[in-house]
């Protein structure tokens, strides 16, 4: 009886599966630089729109907003702030709302999704 020889098969078991490993570890790379942006955004928000709510302008509430986030690109922050300060009085509720748009890094879901797609929060208080 006539042996092969196998001294190449962990070499080819290898490279079949580290591609599909680097794309899981890249997505979850991609994933959890998503969901921090998310939550610092969040945070944001509902920090700024407090001083909406103590009677802040709309360029206060801009200002402090822009300089609170720590992102990479903060001039590309869009801030929103619904109603505007010329007609808003108390007792209204504001809303602060963020877009920032963001790229995926991993291959795959990058062709998938839009080029940039866009992390959005919001937060509402009432004016006091």
């Amino acid at each position: 009886m006539k042996f092969r020889k196998e001294d190449g098969q962990s070499m080819v078991e290898t490279a079949l599966v580290l591609p599909v490993l680097i794309i899981l570890l890249v997505g979850m790379f991609d994933f959890g630089r998503i969901f921090y942006t998310y939550t610092h955004l969040h945070l944001a928000a509902q920090e700024a729109v407090r001083v909406g709510g103590l009677g802040g302008n709309d360029s206060e509430i801009t200002a402090f907003t822009k300089s609170y986030v720590n992102i990479n690109d903060p001039e590309n922050l869009v801030v929103g702030v619904s109603p505007d300060d010329s007609t808003r009085v108390s007792g209204d509720y504001v809303t602060v709302t963020l877009d920032y748009p963001m790229e995926s890094f991993t291959p795959f879901i990058s062709s998938l999704l839009p080029s940039a797609f866009t992390v959005h929060t919001e937060s509402t208080i009432r004016v006091e």
